[in-house]
C-alpha cells in the first residue's frame, strides 16, 4: 500500500521555506499521494491550483498532518510534533542531537523521524547547498545590523566547511580582509582574536567537547565595537556566550561585543532554498510513497517508533 505525505505551513517566526514545488512534483510517480496545507505556496508565489494540477490534494491543516509522513524543512522547531500519532513519520531538519525538547517529544509520541542534516551520499552532505546558504545569509544579515560593510572590516572565520564555504563567498565578494581557522588552528586563533573586527563561527560543535574555541572571557581581548556571527548557533557550544536568537530579534550585546546567532538564515532566502531543496528531495518522497529506502534514508533515520536509532543523541541525552 502506498504511503501519504503532508505537508504543514510552518508557524515559526519569518519561516516562509517550503519543501517541495509543483515544478518537482511533476517528476514524481505518485503526485497523487501528497497532501499541501491550503496556501503552501502562496509566499512563493505559487497558488493551490499549481499544485492540484500536478495531481496534489489541497486540504486544511488537520488534515494534512494525519498522514504517513510529514515533511516539513524546520520540523525540529514544528509546534504539532505532540499532535501527531504513533506511527507517523517526520522528515526535514530535526536536530534532536542538540535539541532535548524536540528528542523527548518524538520519543514520548513513539514517532519515526529521518534527518535531513544526516543525509549524505558518496560522503557529501545531500544539503550541502543550504549549509552554504547559511553562511551567505548570515554575513549579509548580521553586517545590516552591524551598520559597517564588510570591506571595512577584518574577519575571522573559523570553520572550512560548506556553511565556511558560503560566508568567505560572500566576504570576499564585499571586499572583507579574511583569515581562515580550523579545528588544528584553534589555538593559534585564540592567539589572534583582538586583530579582528568580526569573528564567525560556523564549526559544527561536538556535543562531547566540554571547552570553547572563544569564551566570554575572550570578549575583553576583542577589538572595541566588534562582532561575534555565530551561523552554527549552538547554546553555550563554540561561543560560550552564544544564544539562539531570531530574524525579528537577531543580536544582543555581552561586554560589549555584538552578537548574532539567527537559528535559521537560510529563511531569509526561502526562494532559493526552495528550489533547490525541493529538486533534491523529490526522488526521496517518492521512496517513502513505496516504502523502498536506500542506504541514504537508512543512514538518515534517528528515531523509530519513539525508540533512539542514532548514537550521537544517545551520547547528547546521557551528558
Amino acid at each position: 500500500m502506498l504511503k501519504t505525505i503532508g505537508f504543514p505551513i510552518s508557524h515559526k517566526e519569518n519561516e516562509f521555506r517550503r519543501a517541495i514545488v509543483p515544478e518537482h512534483i511533476a517528476l514524481m510517480d505518485h503526485p497523487e499521494c501528497l497532501y499541501i496545507e491550503s496556501g503552501y505556496g502562496n509566499v512563493l508565489g505559487i497558488a493551490d491550483e499549481e499544485y492540484e494540477i500536478q495531481g496534489c490534494h489541497i486540504c486544511s491543516s488537520i488534515e494534512v498532518l494525519s498522514k504517513d509522513i510529514i515533511c516539513d524543512p524546520k520540523i525540529g522547531d514544528a509546534d504539532y510534533l505532540n499532535k501527531l500519532n504513533p506511527g507517523q513519520i517526520i522528515f526535514g531538519w530535526i536536530h534532536a542531537t542538540q535539541n532535548r525538547e524536540i528528542t523527548n517529544q518524538i520519543i514520548s509520541n513513539q514517532l519515526t523521524a529521518y534527518a535531513w542534516e544526516k543525509m549524505h551520499k558518496m560522503g557529501r552532505h545531500l544539503f550541502w547547498r543550504n549549509n552554504e546558504l547559511a553562511g551567505e545569509a548570515a554575513v549579509m544579515h548580521a553586517f545590516q545590523c552591524y551598520g559597517k560593510m564588510p570591506y571595512e572590516t577584518k574577519v575571522a572565520v573559523i570553520g572550512r566547511g560548506n556553511t565556511a564555504r558560503g560566508a568567505i563567498k560572500i566576504l570576499n565578494m564585499l571586499g572583507a580582509d579574511v583569515m581562515q581557522y580550523d579545528r588544528k588552528t584553534e589555538k593559534l586563533f585564540r592567539q589572534e582574536i583582538g586583530f579582528y573586527d568580526v569573528i564567525i563561527n560556523c564549526v559544527l560543535w561536538d556535543i562531547t567537547r566540554r571547552d570553547h574555541i572563544l569564551y566570554k572571557s575572550d570578549l575583553k581581548r576583542m577589538k572595541k565595537n566588534s562582532m561575534i556571527i555565530d551561523v552554527s548557533c549552538d547554546r553555550n557550544g563554540g561561543v560560550e556566550t552564544s544564544v539562539p536568537t531570531t530574524i525579528q530579534d537577531p543580536v544582543y550585546i555581552v561586554n560589549d561585543v555584538l552578537h548574532y546567532a539567527v537559528d535559521h538564515t537560510p529563511s531569509l532566502f526561502y526562494k532559493t532554498f526552495t528550489c533547490n531543496n525541493s529538486k533534491l528531495i523529490y526522488p526521496y518522497l517518492d521512496r517513502f510513497i513505496r516504502a523502498e529506502h536506500d542506504e541514504v534514508l537508512d543512514n538518515a533515520l534517528i528515531i523509530k517508533m519513539g525508540m533512539i536509532v542514532d548514537s550521537e543523541i544517545n551520547i547528547f541525552q546521557n551528558r
